[in-house]
């Protein structure tokens, strides 16, 4: 598979363009929120520069958002699709959801076990019952 990572960079820009503009965040608020210098960030918006995970880390934590999505989009990670199984569960669906902040994801957690329980009910343990027998 042949892909060009100037699409990743213009991806992850226009990514974090409208992150930032959700926030209602100017470039200069941003850069003074993450630690990283406006003309840098503005080259990473426009697709100009490849940020180091540790730039995409804290420009997570400013516009929260989980750094994983940030990783895929610009081409550090690779996108994997979620099985369709029983095995995932809402849980996982939810701390997968680049959509969600933080603060969102606990707090649906927190209403999906309200209504489930944090954790799923033990069943006890049958134990093999003897049955004894008289000899008459």
């Amino acid at each position: 598979m042949n892909r060009n990572p100037l699409a990743d960079l213009g991806n992850l820009g226009d990514y974090l363009r409208e992150q930032r503009e959700s926030h209602k965040l100017s470039l200069r608020q941003l850069s003074d929120l993450v630690g990283v210098s406006n003309p840098y960030l503005s080259q990473i918006e426009r697709g100009l520069k490849k940020p180091s995970a540790e730039i995409l880390q804290q420009l997570a934590k400013g516009l929260q958002v989980s750094a994983e999505s940030l990783y895929v989009r610009a081409g550090i990670l690779e996108d994997r699709p979620v099985p369709d199984t029983e095995a995932t569960t809402v849980r996982t669906a939810i701390a997968a959801d680049p959509d969600l902040t933080q603060r969102q994801r606990d707090a649906l957690i927190d209403i999906y076990e309200s209504f489930v329980g944090a954790a799923k009910p033990v069943r006890p343990k049958r134990t093999a019952t003897r049955t004894t027998t008289t000899k008459e």
